[in-house]
């Protein structure tokens, strides 16, 4: 038998009980979608890590003030201590060579008010690396001068939420607006970035110069002279981070004089470190995902077989006659197995129409990453007729092994 005569037998005798090959196949095809569901939205997860590392950046250490014992024994939170301050940005720029860029910042929240429009947003306090470290750029107007940084001037520059709000289409350079109750004359905005890694809206602030936060914005009564909340640091090279981690601890502990063993007064994030945890949940959790696709497919094919076994059952006398006018086991063993494939393929094309429908409808409904692909596609499809050789094997092979004599004389 040619193989077009296999597949064409295969056909009709699928047709003849065409009810129990379309629920045989089922398993097949929520199989099938299943894998395609789980895989797109796995490859959509790590694709939304990658873009939040890219926003975070991934040659940075950010290092803020650590929790401590606060007074009356009381242990205070993370950051509400003033430890940092310029002396030690300096002294990370200057003593750490691989360090390429170093910032100190404040921040807080504020109202910010033009003419009848206002926007309640945070501000940010920052010195001239501030803006290389985070890859902020200038979209129109310019940055702040040197002199900005040193004296009292009040310069801000808009995120680009908070400049529609205030301005609608105009960008506002040059107008004056108020933060609190201080004027501030806008001397630029911001590209915008939209959303970040942890959904936040990244345009939704303002930039002022750090002496000028401190002075106009801060309590400055509660904080010491010169103190920062947090110091970012940009790295040459990703993989020099964790040897200039090491360094800059080492450097504040030195300068902070904190004996050996004691507790520090500072915490470096390195946010690479953050990242590839959670990276390595996202593939657990994909591996997690495409296991439990895998045993939809496991039954599935299981089904195959268990419905093969019944057809080789009920069509003994059949595969007597056949032998009897000259078809060998091997002609036999092809019918039945073409039979378990055809099944499996029907089932895995259906679940691929299905899976690719379905990834799309829970990125549009459930709000969740998903990512298609044509491997994806292509891996369900190898699975799908992978499933129909391996558990259409066994019933096969039964088949071609009968006695066609013995075969004959069943009732």
């Amino acid at each position: 038998m040619t193989l077009l005569d296999i597949l064409r037998t295969a056909f009709f005798a699928l047709r003849g009980n065409w009810m129990r090959s379309a629920l045989t196949s089922l398993g097949v095809i929520i199989g099938i979608a299943a894998v395609i569901v789980m895989v797109s939205i796995g490859q959509g997860t790590q694709a939304e890590i990658d873009k939040m590392v890219s926003g975070l950046g991934s040659q940075r250490l950010d290092i803020g003030g650590a929790g401590g014992m606060g007074p009356g024994g009381a242990r205070v939170a993370q950051g509400s201590r003033w430890s940092l301050n310029d002396g030690d940005v300096e002294a990370i720029r200057n003593e750490v060579p691989t360090v390429q860029y170093a910032s100190g910042s404040l921040r807080g929240n504020t109202q910010v008010v033009f003419a009848e429009n206002n926007a309640s947003t945070s501000w940010q306090g920052v010195q001239d690396d501030w803006f290389a470290i985070n890859d902020w750029q200038i979209a129109d107007g310019a940055g702040f001068q040197a002199n900005d940084y040193a004296g009292s001037a009040k310069p801000v520059i808009l995120g680009e939420t908070v400049r529609k709000t205030l301005f609608g289409e105009d960008s506002g350079i040059g107008q004056t607006v108020r933060l609190g109750r201080v004027p501030f004359t806008v001397v630029g905005t911001l590209k915008p970035k939209g959303q970040g890694g942890f959904g936040q809206d990244q345009d939704d602030m303002v930039v002022v110069p750090l002496e000028t936060a401190r002075r106009r914005l801060s309590n400055s009564q509660s904080m010491p002279p010169g103190a920062v909340q947090q110091i970012s640091v940009g790295i040459d090279d990703a993989r020099n981070l964790g040897s200039a981690q090491g360094e800059i601890e080492a450097l504040l502990r030195q300068r902070h004089k904190i004996e050996p063993g004691a507790e520090d007064d500072f915490a470096v994030r390195n946010i690479s470190q953050i990242v590839a945890t959670r990276t390595a949940t996202t593939n657990l959790m994909s591996k997690l995902l495409g296991a439990v696709a895998g045993i939809c497919l496991i039954i599935g094919g299981i089904g195959i077989m268990n419905i093969m076994l019944v057809s080789v059952t009920e069509r003994i006398r059949e595969i007597g006659l056949r032998m009897a006018v000259g078809a060998g086991p091997r002609d036999v063993r092809r019918q039945f197995l073409a039979e378990a494939m055809l099944i499996s393929l029907i089932g895995g094309v259906i679940g691929i129409a299905i899976g690719v429908v379905g990834a799309l409808v829970v990125g549009k409904i459930g709000d969740l990453p998903v990512q298609l692909n044509a491997q994806v596609v292509m891996l369900a499809a190898a699975f799908s007729i992978g499933t129909g050789l391996f558990f259409g094997y066994y019933p096969a092979r039964k088949a071609s092994l009968l006695d066609p004599i013995e075969a004959l004389r069943q009732q």
